[in-house]
């Protein structure tokens, strides 16, 4: 364990995947077409504490969709990236952006357009119920589920590791 604490320390960036790991990889599609997703609202406060602490957080998702967007928006993320299977370009993007070395990224995924990604970052997750390919190529994996508050298990590994204790994250 004192391994990964040592690698979440030199965290700055987390890339989160969406569908599957913010969502429960679940859409609804309206008969006008309106797309609807269900975010957790445990990983949006967590994502808000997370910044305040100086983390970057980016959305990665290979489907575009508005409701992405919107969660997003309402975050105050600006990394966005969506509507291709190709998220390496991304995080090459985002590393180059911050300056940033591969060991100072984590990456949330949970499918096979995830795993080169997973396999360049510093700190690779997944949940549960991921591919065994994903599965092996994670560092780590969650005990939440997409949907469920991945982000948040993720955020508070990162910030414990700095020590930064949840009485501190107090509002």
């Amino acid at each position: 364990m004192k391994n990964l604490t040592d690698r979440l320390r030199k965290i700055e960036l987390v890339i989160f995947d969406v569908d599957g790991v913010l969502t429960d990889d679940t859409i609804f599609i309206g008969q006008n077409g309106a797309e609807f997703k269900r975010f957790n609202i445990a990983d949006g406060l967590g994502i808000f504490i997370a910044k305040k602490y100086g983390l970057k957080i980016a959305f990665s998702s290979g489907r575009q969709s508005s409701a992405t967007q919107a969660r997003a928006k309402e975050l105050g993320i600006i990394d966005i990236h969506q509507g291709t299977a190709d998220k390496i370009d991304f995080y090459n993007q985002l590393k180059s952006k911050y300056n940033l070395d591969d060991e100072n990224i984590a990456f949330v995924g949970n499918d096979l357009t995830d795993v080169n990604v997973m396999r360049q970052c510093g700190l690779a997750f997944t949940v549960p119920v991921s591919p065994s390919i994903v599965l092996k190529s994670a560092d780590f994996i969650t005990k939440k589920s997409g949907g469920a508050g991945v982000a948040r298990e993720v955020l508070d590994m990162i910030l414990d590791a700095r020590g930064i204790d949840e009485e501190k994250r107090l509002p």
